[in-house]
């Protein structure tokens, strides 16, 4: 029971706040060295190698450049302005601008945190001027922040890969519909709400003198840039002409191209995006550095196999399974972030769903969608805490809170489409 002892301990660390990559390295060297010597740690150095040397893994700091580059570009702010004047008179249209851009945003940048932030400071103060209530704003921002997780090139999608032994460019388009579909329930939302309560979100004046095909013009022109990186970069995916390591750099390089276009482009920009990247990365890869060791100790103790054989004993069998996983997922993403999910639940949860004939493609696409929501869920969600730094004073955090509640409830909603019938996203159980 040492390794079962040393998870729970783990995770009593993780929500009081001790450091990530420092709990799991130290709590596998305390626990190991306790139930089996110095020795256990012998091949310790092989996995570090291991990890070094994984092309997949070399995807994470290209795309985390290339996202950090976009957003210091300026991209999110010509984005919102373009698409609030385009579609800003209709009803609601400042919020369903705010969700579209966010969806570019996440298939150009993916990094949550620099969206809801660009979004938090651009779009609340102009939708709380406009006459919006303040919980149908902040949820709004947090949720479309947050589509960088499912929508493809996600973070979060490579790094299941790499953990289930998946192909990236496989998982990435088995995401499009599931992504595209929860943009267009956010979207309805939005637009029933506007029609049952017009008055949450009033149509916004005209602040300016350009025509409606000036107004278009500038929107094609802020929209054109991003998408046609976003189809050359995953294009080169899904077509096979690239690899996602390779389409990851070429990413990185059309970012500094837009760059340039924007007419933002200095090796100050270049260098501080470079800083910016090596301490993301630095974080994720420490993260499973300390991840390596914990599960290493974990399995040598046994715990491993205490834990697939409870999860094979459910009722239910595979359905039974699936149903306690996405729970286990649901309520530690209330508490730890994404990556420790990814690193140290995901890996115990693999051989089983294995060993019970899963479709692992299907299964990965669950746990991502089911992560998404780790942004959201009270009291630790990252997107909260990223929106109440930028929000005004008059925004409370439990408008913040109160507001994400339905479109968490969305989220579950695919969720469950995507678990019962994964034949509509073009998957198989």
């Amino acid at each position: 029971m040492i390794g079962i002892v040393m998870f729970v301990v783990a995770l009593l660390m993780l929500m009081f706040g001790f450091p990530v990559a420092f709990t799991f390295g130290g709590l596998a060297l305390l626990f190991g060295v306790f139930a089996e010597g110095m020795d256990l740690f012998a091949f310790m150095p092989f996995r570090i190698m291991s990890i070094m040397q994984n092309t997949v893994l070399m995807a994470i700091p290209l795309f985390i450049f290339m996202g950090i580059v976009l957003q210091k570009t300026k991209l999110a702010e010509q984005l919102l302005e373009s698409m609030g004047r385009l579609f800003g008179g209709l009803p609601g249209g400042l919020a369903m601008s705010t969700i579209i851009v966010g969806a570019l945003l996440a298939a150009s940048t993916g990094v949550v945190g620099a969206s809801v932030v660009a979004m938090g400071l651009i779009s609340l103060p102009v939708m709380l001027a406009h006459g919006y209530d303040k919980k149908l704003s902040c949820g709004t921002i947090c949720a479309s922040g947050t589509l960088g997780q499912i929508v493809p090139p996600s973070i979060i999608l490579i790094i299941l890969g790499d953990v289930l032994g998946l192909p990236v460019g496989d998982l990435f388009r088995a995401a499009v519909i599931p992504g595209a579909v929860l943009i267009g329930l956010y979207l309805g939302y939005i637009i029933i709400l506007t029609l049952l309560k017009p008055n949450m979100a009033p149509p916004m004046k005209r602040i300016n003198d350009d025509t409606r095909s000036q107004e278009i013009v500038k929107a094609l022109i802020a929209i054109i840039p991003p998408l046609a990186l976003i189809a050359i970069v995953l294009g080169s995916i899904f077509t096979g002409i690239a690899t996602p390591t390779e389409s990851a750099a070429l990413g990185g390089v059309g970012a500094l191209g837009l760059a340039v276009a924007y007419r933002q482009f200095s090796f100050k920009l270049m260098w501080q995006s470079a800083q910016d990247t090596v301490k993301v990365t630095a974080m994720v890869f420490a993260i499973l550095l300390g991840a390596t060791a914990f599960s290493m100790t974990f399995s040598y103790t046994g715990g491993d196999y205490i834990l697939e054989e409870f999860l094979l004993s459910l009722p239910g069998e595979k359905w039974g399974f699936l149903i306690f996983a996405m729970l286990v997922i649901l309520i530690l993403g209330f508490f730890i972030d994404f990556v420790e999910i990814s690193f140290i639940i995901v890996p115990i949860l693999a051989p089983v769903a294995e060993a019970l004939g899963l479709n692992m493609l299907w299964f990965a696409i669950l746990i991502a969608m089911n992560l998404q929501t780790s942004f959201l869920t009270p009291p630790f969600g990252f997107a909260l805490f990223y929106l109440k730094g930028v929000s005004p004073p008059a925004v409370r955090t439990t408008d913040i809170y109160t507001g994400v509640m339905p479109f968490i409830g969305l989220q579950i909603l695919v969720l469950v489409m995507l678990f019962i019938f994964p034949g509509w996203f073009g998957m198989s159980s």
